[in-house]
């Protein structure tokens, strides 16, 4: 763990996770009963789980627009319509969202 500072000079995201864990420790005999506290952690750093939910969505993406690919619809427009992420940048006209 680092200073615990973020790069704006407050609290990093992720520091209420590593005050959790190293309060278990500290009042554990066993280290091994601390082990949610270190995924959540870890989770919070690296977000394995979050990519992981992530590919499977974008494979599933896929596997359907090859699969409307084959009833005559393009791959291409498939995945046009459908986004893994959206933040909401590009907004969609009243005609496309009717159809």
């Amino acid at each position: 763990m680092a200073s615990g500072f973020g790069y704006t000079g407050g609290r990093s995201r992720c520091f209420t996770y590593w005050q959790e864990f190293s309060k278990c420790y500290a009042q554990t005999d066993a280290p091994s009963e601390c082990r949610p506290q270190v995924n959540d952690y870890l989770e919070c750093l690296h977000h394995p789980q979050e990519i992981a939910r992530a590919k499977v969505v974008e494979k599933e993406l896929i596997r359907k627009a090859q699969s409307a690919a084959t009833e005559g619809r393009k791959a291409a427009d498939i995945l046009a319509d459908g986004a893994v992420v959206g933040v909401g940048l590009i907004k969609r006209s009243k005609e496309e969202e009717t159809k």
